[in-house]
């Protein structure tokens, strides 16, 4: 099947657009961010024993007013960023005549499609927290601009041995819960940060300046924590089914299930990790500190196995650039 080149220009343009609204995007969430209120802050004194919840710090109305309207600026341009990846994505799948996660390139693009929804969610089920698309927003450009400068790749047809009903299915898959996995781990990175500054301010003891700037305006570390292993709960169980699609899909091209190729064996790395951060968190009560750490190990993991693996070493996935 010839691919029709109009609609992948297109495709790239459309692209290319998602990473100019959401880079606007990222200054609307910034203002808000600078501007807006603070988030709560626990204080102390002598007579106290733990941290003593304060209110929030709120700025003069007309800096409120600003940092809201920035704040909506930002929403607006995530959520016009993410229609205009979605036609990025709609159209090199038409153009091409396939599923537009056949490559790295449309790979990335598509979990961070994902990455950027679950913050939607995360946005809508707690709108006070829209200033944390920041955070999100950033690594998300990123993602993008590396996707198009070091892993672009024309629309084509799909080489023989990918012409599966399982690429859909397990690449789906994967996008979905890697995405959500990516969103979850930028808040338990925020949550370290926030956790890091308030026990500061209880023990009264000095932070890195980084802390100091950052904390101060993050959402309580418990909001952080809850939201970030409420996205692992639903990510790892399609990660789970991505990995038996994977190897269905395994048995029927190579006559195998498993066979310990460095894709699989990563797959697996990434499934324990995080499968023992849930059961760290339902059994030993490791909330907290020690399950964000874990949570970042477990999305290091999946960085690791799309970049190190795929582009350096060799393997039976090599000739596909799937993740």
């Amino acid at each position: 099947m010839a691919v029709n080149d109009t609609l992948a220009a297109w495709s790239d343009t459309a692209f290319t657009a998602s990473i100019v609204v959401y880079s606007v995007a990222i200054v609307g969430y910034a203002g808000e961010y600078a501007f807006g209120r603070q988030g709560r802050v626990a204080r102390t004194s002598a007579a106290q024993t733990g941290p003593a919840p304060v209110g929030t710090i709120e700025g003069p109305p007309n800096r409120q007013h600003m940092a809201t309207r920035l704040g909506r600026v930002g929403l607006a341009g995530t959520a016009l960023g993410a229609l205009m990846q979605l036609l990025s994505l709609t159209l090199r799948g038409i153009a091409a005549g396939r599923a537009p996660w056949a490559n790295m390139f449309e790979f990335a693009s598509a979990v961070a499609l994902v990455a950027v929804v679950a913050f939607l969610w995360v946005q809508y089920s707690a709108p006070k927290l829209r200033h944390l698309g920041l955070f999100v927003l950033v690594p998300v450009v990123f993602v993008l601009v590396y996707a198009g400068l070091e892993l672009y790749t024309e629309a084509a047809p799909l080489i023989a041995a990918l012409r599966s009903y399982w690429l859909v299915i397990h690449v789906a898959a994967a996008i979905i819960s890697v995405g959500v996995l990516f969103t979850s781990g930028v808040l338990a990175a925020l949550y370290l940060v926030r956790q890091r500054y308030e026990r500061g301010l209880i023990e009264d003891a000095p932070a890195p300046k980084a802390i100091v700037a950052l904390g101060p305006r993050l959402p309580d570390a418990t909001v952080l924590d809850r939201l970030s292993y409420r996205l692992v709960a639903f990510a790892f169980p399609i990660f789970t089914f991505m990995v038996i699609a994977g190897a269905i899909w395994a048995e029927s091209a190579w006559g195998r299930f498993w066979g310990w190729d460095p894709k699989e064996t990563w797959a697996l790395i990434v499934w324990l990790v995080y499968a023992g951060y849930l059961h760290a968190r339902a059994t030993a009560g490791w909330k907290g500190t020690k399950a964000a750490r874990i949570n970042l190990l477990g999305f290091f993991a999946i960085t690791f196995n799309f970049l190190v693996i795929n582009l350096v070493v060799a393997g039976l996935h090599s000739y596909s650039g799937l993740t």
